[in-house]
C-alpha cells in the first residue's frame, strides 16, 4: 500500500503469531478488519515451541479461542479432547500451526518489529498526531528493512524473550553475563539427550519459588533417582513456611498441590537442598564451577549449572515512540494493573477485562496477552482471548460489544493443570484456565512464580 492509502484501508498490525496474536487476527477478520501478523520466528508459536516439553495447566477446552475454532472448522479441523492437557508442542502443532495456515499470507514469519511510531510524528509532537496512521519498522532475517503502514497496532509479542535475571534487585548479578554458558532461564528438557548430559551427575542450582521451579526440581529429582551424583540446590529469596509448597493435598487445585508436593519430596528425599533467604548479588567462577554470593555475603556450594526461573518482563524498547500509560511497578496498562497485582490476585481472581482497561494515551495501540500483564504472573489464555475479542470490537467501532464481558471463568480449578510433561493424567480431576506452562509466565507465559506460566517466578497457573 502507498503512503497515501486512507488509514481505514490499512491493516491492523498484530505483533506475534502466538496463541493470543493469532486469536486477535481471527477476531479482526470476524469484524471485517484486515490483520497483518508479524512474527519474528520461523513458525507459528515460536515461543511456545521452546517449551514444547512442558504440559499446560489448562485443558484443550480452555486454550482454543472460539472464533479461531470457527475459522478452522471449514478445513475439517476438530479440537482435541477438551479434557486433555496438551504440551506446548501439542498446542503449537495441533492448533497454532493449522490456525496460521488458514490465515495464510496474513502471517509473515522471520519479520522482527524494531519500532512503532505515528507516521511523521515522534512521541513529542501533538499536532495532527491522531490523524496519522502508524508506521511499523521491521527487519527481516536477511537484513532487509521495511516500513509498514497500519491503522492500529496490537502487540501480542509476549514476554518469553526477556526473562528476569538472577540478581535479586532486578538487575543481572555481577558475573551473570560472563557465566551465561552455565546459566539457563528455562525448565531443562531432560528428555533431550544433549540437555540431559549437562545435568547427569552434576550439581544444579534452581532459583525461584513458583511452578516452574517446582517442575525443574521434580525433573531433577527423577534424574537423581536414575543417575548417582545428580543433586539440586534450591535457592529461595524467602524462607520456607507452610505455604511454600502450595496447599498440598488440601489445595483446591489438586494438580497444583501435587506439583508442590513433588518439589517437597525432592527436598525430603535429599535430592535437593534448600538455600533460603538467599538474594543473589554475584556469580563467581571457581574452577569450572560457579558459586552464588548473596547480598549478605553468604556463599553457595559450587554448582555446575544454574537454572533461573524468576519470572519474565516485557520488552518495551520498540514502543518507545508511542505514548504508553504503564503502571510504574508492573509495567502493565495503568487501568489494568490494580486488577492483576500479584500481591492481591491469583489467576483465578483476575476480573475479565477488555479494551477499556487496555487503552493508552496513544489511541489504537493495545498490548494484549502476556505482554499486557507486564511483570505480573497471573495470566490466563482465556483472559487473553477475551482481551482480543474486546479490542477487535473497539477497533471496529462496536463500543458496546467492546465494553461487554463475555468470559465466564470456571467456578473452580481455574489455575489447574499438570505442569509435568510425563504425567499426562495428573490434572484430569482439576479445572484449567492458565494459558502457559509451568515456566512460561503462568502461561503462558513459562517462567515466574506465581512467568508457559504464573507466579513471580513462572507465570503462576501454568
Amino acid at each position: 500500500m502507498s503512503e497515501n492509502t486512507p488509514a481505514a484501508e490499512l491493516p491492523v498490525v498484530v505483533i506475534g503469531a502466538g496463541p493470543i496474536g493469532l486469536a486477535a487476527a481471527a477476531h479482526l477478520i470476524e469484524r471485517g478488519l484486515e490483520p497483518l501478523v508479524l512474527e519474528a520466528g520461523p513458525a507459528a508459536g515460536t515461543a511456545v515451541r521452546e517449551w514444547s516439553h512442558v504440559r499446560l495447566f489448562s485443558p484443550w477446552a480452555e486454550v482454543v479461542d472460539p472464533v479461531a475454532e470457527k475459522l478452522l472448522a471449514p478445513t475439517g479441523w476438530t479440537r482435541p479432547d477438551g479434557k486433555a492437557y496438551p504440551s506446548g508442542g501439542d498446542w503449537a502443532e495441533k492448533y497454532l500451526r493449522p490456525l496460521a495456515d488458514v490465515l495464510g499470507d496474513r502471517v509473515r514469519y522471520r519479520t522482527r518489529v524494531t519500532g512503532v511510531a505515528r507516521a511523521g510524528r515522534d512521541r513529542i509532537v501533538d499536532s495532527g498526531r491522531t490523524e496519522q496512521p502508524f508506521t511499523v519498522h521491521v527487519e527481516h532475517t536477511d537484513g532487509r528493512e521495511e516500513q509498514i503502514r497500519a491503522r492500529a497496532v496490537v502487540d501480542a509479542s509476549g514476554t518469553w524473550s526477556t526473562p528476569n535475571p538472577l540478581g535479586a534487585n532486578g538487575l543481572p548479578a555481577l558475573g551473570e553475563r560472563a557465566a551465561n554458558g552455565r546459566i539457563s532461564y528455562r525448565i531443562p528438557d531432560l528428555t533431550d539427550p544433549t540437555v540431559r548430559e549437562r545435568f547427569v551427575g552434576k550439581r544444579t542450582a534452581v532459583v525461584g519459588t513458583g511452578a516452574s521451579a517446582f517442575t525443574a526440581l521434580a525433573h531433577l529429582a527423577d534424574l537423581a533417582e536414575d543417575e548417582s551424583g545428580t543433586h539440586a540446590v534450591w535457592v529461595l529469596r524467602r524462607g520456607i513456611n507452610g505455604s511454600t509448597y502450595g496447599g498440598g493435598e488440601a489445595d483446591q487445585l489438586p494438580a497444583r498441590g501435587a506439583l508442590g508436593l513433588r518439589a517437597k519430596k525432592a527436598v525430603d528425599d535429599g535430592h535437593a537442598a534448600a538455600l533460603t533467604g538467599f538474594r543473589t548479588a554475584v556469580v563467581e567462577p571457581v574452577g569450572d564451577r560457579l558459586v552464588l554470593v548473596a547480598e549478605d555475603g553468604r556463599r553457595s556450594e559450587p554448582v555446575d549449572q544454574v537454572v533461573v526461573l524468576t519470572g519474565l518482563r516485557p520488552d518495551l524498547s520498540f514502543l518507545s515512540e508511542v505514548r504508553l500509560g504503564l503502571d510504574e511497578r508492573l509495567q502493565a496498562p495503568t487501568a489494568l494493573a490494580p486488577l492483576i497485582d500479584p500481591n492481591q490476585h491469583s489467576c483465578g481472581t483476575v476480573y475479565p477485562h477488555g479494551a477499556g482497561e487496555l487503552t493508552h494515551p496513544e489511541g489504537d495501540v493495545y498490548l494484549v496477552g502476556m505482554k499486557s500483564y507486564g511483570r505480573a504472573p497471573t495470566f490466563l489464555a482465556m483472559t487473553g482471548y477475551e482481551q482480543v475479542r474486546s479490542v477487535a470490537a473497539a477497533l471496529a467501532g462496536d463500543h458496546e460489544a467492546a465494553a461487554r464481558v463475555e468470559l465466564t471463568l470456571p467456578e473452580t480449578g481455574v489455575c489447574g493443570g499438570a505442569g509435568l510433561f510425563d504425567e499426562p493424567n495428573a490434572a484430569q480431576n482439576s479445572g484449567g484456565g492458565c494459558c502457559a506452562a509451568p515456566d512460561a509466565p503462568q502461561l503462558i507465559t513459562p517462567g515466574t512464580a506465581p512467568g508457559p506460566g504464573g507466579t513471580a517466578e513462572t507465570g503462576g497457573c501454568r
